[in-house]
């Protein structure tokens, strides 16, 4: 198959979600779905048997939670998919941030019983401004939830999105019986399969099939006619064009749990998702047909085997082709790198791949000399952009513990941070270092890490900052007056980029309103601003 081929049926994607909304569930499901397990229950299980061979991993253990994105790809109907399930818990957000920029589209799980949460806002926004297109997925239609058309209100209202409905619930809570495809006008209604592939039970596009009433019910066969010519009334039709954009959602009803609503949206996201893309470095925009590979690295996971302290740099083809033994040109370091062993993957089993293609994600094993947004082409100087810190919501500075290991320490921070673990700030004077993160949970990461994997043991002395903002202007004057003015709140980044330490919002409003020529970013990606 030719390269455009290649592109054309490949599907790159992430499932992103408020905790706890069922977003693995659906993960797993949709491998079901698609042949890549036979039994639901191995992606965790494998998560389980991963950290059981790492002391890092425990934490995920413990915590019961996931820390790190898991990429899945498998191949289903001639389609090649992509699958990237992210973290839901708030503290690992930025890792979820930054997965997105190596996707081209997402579905959104979002609870029925809860609606729109605070991770669901936080998300969506990171969505609208890469213009990503979103499918929705309201999960748990088998509990007494919200009634669906309050649930399509406040996605509207909260999420700042059309939603436009392709399948809507045949009754809710204990009486949910499966969906009504409006796209179609069909029922194909399946047995409750929690742990394998769900049994049809009846499938037709006469709504009025008298079989249909003795398999949901008369009220709810009732409810359902009633519920449709409302529905096509008070919410938006299907344009391509406007969810390819972002503008429009389609969204879907069902239960991963019991495998109610999968089929449907499996086979319209394949039908409708956008293929790899066209996407800009600072130098120009690439195309995926282009001949010539590029690629960039928008993730790193370290000590995935504690006994060889290896690591893996997680790699979005964007141009071309990768081909395993060849050399490729690395933009940041400006010299040449070739990779024996580029890795596919199905949760935490890898298999080393021979070629590799547009919206494909790959496995790069590296001994330290890649980091999050590095390029990698076939010689042109590219720098891709995108890949965007976040303001960081609490700041600790680091206090070194054994004098004796301040090199180990001074290694440690960098290397973890280089991760995206965290992100590093150095003020002055003093060479004061200082970690911000999201949550307090990667502070618990970063101590045992450094510890254990770099003998250097430290305290995070809490700082009275709620906030870091990149700083910038056209008028260096300006910039260097307010980084002079207010050098106790002032730290620089890794790039040597100003960063301004908020004490609180009204301190951070005083400094704009102070300095108006100078430019206050919530993110370091100031291209998208």
């Amino acid at each position: 198959m030719d390269l455009k081929g290649e592109i054309n049926r490949r599907r790159t994607f992430a499932i992103i979600s408020h905790p706890d909304a069922g977003k693995t569930t659906l993960t797993e499901k949709l491998l079901l779905l698609g042949g890549a397990i036979q039994i639901a229950g191995s992606v965790k299980k494998n998560k389980i048997r991963k950290t059981a061979t790492s002391d890092f991993l425990e934490i995920e253990k413990q915590r019961g939670i996931s820390v790190a994105t898991s990429v899945m790809s498998f191949d289903y109907k001639d389609n090649k998919i992509n699958i990237l399930d992210t973290p839901g818990h708030k503290d690992f957000a930025e890792d979820t941030f930054r997965t997105l920029t190596a996707v081209d589209s997402v579905i959104l799980v979002v609870d029925s019983v809860k609606g729109v949460e605070e991770q669901t806002r936080k998300l969506m926004e990171v969505c609208r401004m890469r213009a990503t297109p979103v499918m929705i997925f309201i999960n748990k239609m088998d509990r007494e939830g919200k009634n669906p058309f309050e649930l399509l209100e406040e996605l509207e209202k909260e999420l700042k999105i059309a939603a436009c409905p392709f399948t809507w619930p045949i009754g809710n809570g204990s009486r949910f019986k499966g969906v009504y495809n409006l796209l179609t006008e069909s029922i194909q209604l399946f047995s409750s399969g929690k742990t394998s592939l769900s049994e049809m039970l009846f499938e037709t596009h006469d709504i009025s099939d008298p079989m249909l009433k003795e398999h949901v019910g008369e009220e709810n066969l009732r409810k359902l006619k009633e519920e449709i010519e409302l529905v096509t009334d008070l919410f938006e039709s299907y344009h391509n064009s406007l969810y390819r954009e972002g503008y429009l959602a389609p969204v879907f009803f069902g239960s991963a749990l019991n495998n109610f609503g999968i089929p449907e949206l499996f086979e319209t996201f394949i039908t409708i998702a956008p293929h790899p893309s066209a996407l800009k470095t600072v130098e120009r925009v690439v195309l995926p047909d282009e001949s010539q590979f590029t690629g960039f690295i928008f993730k790193i996971h370290a000590n995935l085997d504690p006994n060889h302290r290896n690591r893996i740099a997680f790699l979005r083809i964007c141009s071309g082709k990768l081909e395993r033994n060849k050399m490729y040109f690395h933009t940041r370091l400006n010299k040449k790198m070739r990779f024996s062993a580029p890795a596919s993957f199905l949760a935490n089993e890898k298999s080393t791949i021979e070629e590799a293609f547009p919206g494909d994600v790959v496995g790069l094993y590296d001994t330290g000399n890649l980091k999050i947004g590095d390029t990698l082409t076939e010689g042109e100087n590219l720098h891709f952009s995108g890949i965007p810190s976040f303001s960081p919501e609490i700041l600790k500075e680091v206090i070194n513990r054994d004098p004796l290991k301040t090199k180990q320490l001074e290694k440690g921070v960098i290397q973890l941070t280089d991760e995206g673990l965290a992100q590093l700030f150095t003020q002055q004077p003093g060479n004061i270092k200082i970690i911000g993160t999201v949550g307090d949970l990667q502070f618990d990461v970063i101590k045992f890490r450094l510890e254990h994997e770099y003998g250097a043991k430290c305290d995070f002395r809490p700082l009275p900052f709620i906030k870091a903002c990149w700083l910038t202007s056209a008028n260096k004057l300006k910039l260097n007056e307010i980084v002079n003015r207010l050098s106790n709140t002032i730290a620089f980044d890794k790039s040597n980029t100003p960063v301004f330490l908020a004490e609180s919002e009204w301190m951070l409003k005083m400094a704009k309103e102070a300095h108006p020529e100078v430019q206050f970013h919530n993110s370091s990606e100031f291209t998208a601003k």
